[in-house]
């Protein structure tokens, strides 16, 4: 408990306590054993008022104190969002039938090529270690004594223990928790067995590729153990301190990977699904409600890929203007530019008149085949009130979780029927598949999938 909820539910307790103290002045105030004087007895109500009254106060400064300044952050549990639970059933029984019962199509491969977020930066201090599951892999991540990042499988060669789960850091190593053994992030080679003059050759684990920008932690996956083959652009904003952290979603999606950045170049969804205003919330039976149709988002886009050096990247290019019962509120026209590097990375970047600039880091990381983890941190022009960044990103997310209600309940279609204004989702197809290689892992049976 924070130290100001402390005061508050103190200042709460004693001004209870002085009310019923000041309904019993009768017993309190004759009392050979009272240490209450009838003079304080006759105060006592109002030192309770005032008590409750300052309890009440604080938890307002605490409220407008979070409002105003702190980051936003709404993480959402992977039966939160997107699944219709009806007959008396849970959200998670509803989520586990529908992954159990969904057909899921003709599937490409699960695990693309690419740079995946793992964490944070602010998630991880200086010796920590976490552990990690992503494509299908349980991982330890670990920072070093040096202030450097390290991400190595996390079970021991030796007995098999996990690595992240009782291990510490010592300079730039990780110690098993079982016998000791300490492994070397920068290369998984095992340098100490405590009880041993020799430590063997082979002791190593392996250590996966992985960067530190934009101030998120990023693995490199290749199926074929080949090396990186881009960098990640650096937000130059984001590292000179201009733009500051101002909060993170964070949604874990039952599909495959390709079916939210395919959402890029399917313009069309983009009039219909998110048109509504965010007062109509997520639940799709519900957005098209009368109520809320005083409000309504217009939108322009198109999708595009770049060319040499740099075909591993793509921009959706987008422009957004809100119309309140009819008329056009230009003040809160919108340009983004969204730039995705790579299978699993996304740039947001806002650019307005006066609100200022910004960029959402969207990234996507597959848990397991058909589950993937999605997280948007927002970072921010430091002078900008951060009840601005925080209203973007959470009008975001409620556009997201519409979207995420469509691809928690969909089937992938490998041969989709078009018509010609749908002509960019197979451009975007093509564009994805170089991110796939001939030995890219697939889906092996539907029930390769873990339950919520």
């Amino acid at each position: 408990m924070s130290g100001l909820k402390a005061v508050t539910v103190i200042g709460l307790g004693v001004g209870v306590l002085l009310v019923a103290q000041s309904r019993d002045p009768l017993n309190a105030g004759r009392s050979a054993e009272s240490t209450w004087s009838e003079s304080g007895l006759q105060g006592a109500p109002t030192r309770a008022v005032l008590c409750i009254l300052a309890a009440v106060s604080l938890l307002a400064l605490r409220w407008l104190y979070r409002l105003l300044f702190s980051p936003l952050e709404l993480l959402k549990a992977p039966e939160d969002v997107g699944y219709i639970a009806e007959d008396g059933r849970t959200r998670a029984q509803a989520a586990n039938e529908v992954r159990r019962r969904r057909k899921v199509g003709e599937l490409p491969p699960v695990y693309p090529n690419g740079w995946y977020r793992v964490l944070d930066s602010h998630m991880l201090e200086r010796g920590e270690v976490k552990s990690v599951f992503i494509l299908g892999e349980q991982l330890a991540v670990f920072r070093g004594q040096d202030g450097k990042a390290y991400v190595l499988d996390a079970y021991c060669p030796h007995l098999g223990a996990n690595l992240a789960v009782g291990g510490r850091v010592f300079g730039g190593c990780i110690e098993c928790p079982f016998h000791g053994w300490q492994f070397q992030g920068s290369d998984g080679k095992c340098v100490k067995v405590p009880y041993s003059d020799k430590v063997p050759e082979i002791a190593k684990v392996r250590s996966w590729p992985s960067c530190e920008v934009n101030k998120q932690i990023l693995v490199w996956f290749h199926c074929d153990g080949e090396e990186p083959q881009w960098n990640l652009p650096e937000q130059q904003e984001i590292t000179r301190g201009e733009w500051v952290y101002r909060g993170r979603t964070e949604h874990f999606i039952n599909c495959h990977i390709q079916e939210i950045p395919e959402n890029a170049a399917d313009v069309a969804h983009l009039a219909h699904l998110h048109t509504p205003g965010m007062m109509s919330g997520v639940d799709l039976r519900y957005t098209n409600s009368k109520t809320w149709q005083f409000l309504r988002h217009d939108w322009k886009a198109q999708w595009i890929p770049e060319s040499e050096p740099n075909k591993h990247c793509s921009q959706m290019l987008v422009k957004h203007a809100l119309t309140i019962f009819g008329y056009h509120w230009s003040l809160l026209d919108v340009d983004v530019v969204a730039r995705q590097v790579g299978p699993g990375v996304v740039y947001l970047q806002f650019k307005h008149s006066f609100l200022g600039r910004g960029v959402i880091m969207h990234c996507v990381t597959p848990v397991e085949p058909l589950l993937q983890y999605v997280s948007h941190t927002i970072f921010y022009q430091s002078n900008i009130l951060p009840l601005v960044p925080k209203f973007i990103l959470k009008v975001e997310s409620i556009q997201f979780e519409r979207d995420v209600m469509i691809w928690n309940n969909k089937k992938y279609v490998s041969k989709p029927l078009l018509v010609k204004e749908d002509s960019a989702i197979q451009k975007h197809r093509r564009w994805f598949s170089q991110f796939y290689s001939e030995n890219s892992p697939r889906l092996q049976y539907q029930r390769d999938t873990l339950d919520f």
